[in-house]
């Protein structure tokens, strides 16, 4: 299977990279990617890898799958680019937030193999989570080959309407916010009982990663564990109670529902043709 990549930036290195890493060679890859330097520094990552400066016959051809990593801004104009060479074929994944398939099929001139992606940043680690939608017109084959790429990155959720994609957005790819907002105020709280500023972040890193592997190895759900760990009386209960009391429960679901709504809002703006 041969992948043109279009736009070679963080996003397109670690998928690159983790396939790679899984066994496929680097000449199964091509990537168009405008900067000299960007180009130079995956031709020094990965020997073998095709790369052009523009979208051109010679790196779609035979190409089955076109993997779109741009940013949002930049999507019209690379696909309208890419239209003029893509031919019915290749499977289209976009990795673009927001970017809803019906502008990206109108942009690529009708093409209705597409895939639509939202990976979020610990993919560049191959720890992230994507959730993944596909027009009818893509096949099982083409489902497939959308889910080895992205399982490169992490783990898969493929949803059954493209519109759960904005609170897939919301959920996970803004998440990872969520939870560096959470250790910023855990580091804080241990450095004003008198922790040490290195002391703090290991204090709070070690305990968020124990807790989600505690989680993920347990039977139980997670009100299940909080509740096992949480004595009448004492400690834990009594930092539950000011949490309960502060709304920190209801402000993080507040805070969700208000990244969807502009998931949703920003799917307007970037859709706009004008």
């Amino acid at each position: 299977m041969t992948t043109t990549f279009i736009g070679g930036g963080n996003m397109a290195t670690a998928l690159i990279g983790s396939l790679v890493a899984h066994g496929h060679p680097a000449t199964a890859f091509r990537v168009v990617e405008p900067g000299a330097d960007a180009r130079l520094r995956l031709a020094g990552a990965f020997p073998g890898i095709a790369l052009f400066a523009s979208c051109d016959r010679d790196a779609l051809a035979g190409a089955t799958m076109v993997v779109l990593a741009v940013k949002p801004q930049q999507m019209r104009a690379a696909a309208t680019a890419l239209a003029a060479q893509l031919d019915a074929a290749p499977v289209v994944l976009t990795i673009a937030a927001g970017i809803r398939i019906a502008d990206l099929s109108r942009w690529l001139g009708g093409h209705a193999r597409i895939v639509r992606a939202m990976p979020n940043t610990p993919a560049l680690i191959g720890k992230g989570i994507s959730g993944v939608y596909a027009t009818a017109a893509v096949d099982a084959a083409g489902r497939d080959a959308a889910t080895a790429v992205l399982q490169a990155a992490g783990e898969v959720l493929w949803v059954d309407a493209e519109e759960r994609l904005d609170a897939i957005t919301a959920v996970s790819g803004s998440g990872p916010a969520y939870v560096f907002h959470f250790l910023e105020a855990l580091e804080e709280a241990a450095r004003a009982q008198g922790f040490a500023a290195a002391d703090a972040r290991r204090l709070a890193y070690a305990t968020f990663a124990g807790a989600v592997a505690l989680a993920q190895r347990s039977e139980h759900d997670p009100a299940t564990l909080r509740a096992q760990v949480t004595s009448k009386g004492g400690t834990t209960e009594a930092a539950l109670a000011a949490m309960q009391a502060a709304g920190v429960k209801a402000a993080i679901v507040a805070a969700v529902a208000a990244a969807a709504a502009r998931a949703r809002e920003l799917g307007d703006t970037f859709g706009r043709d004008d």
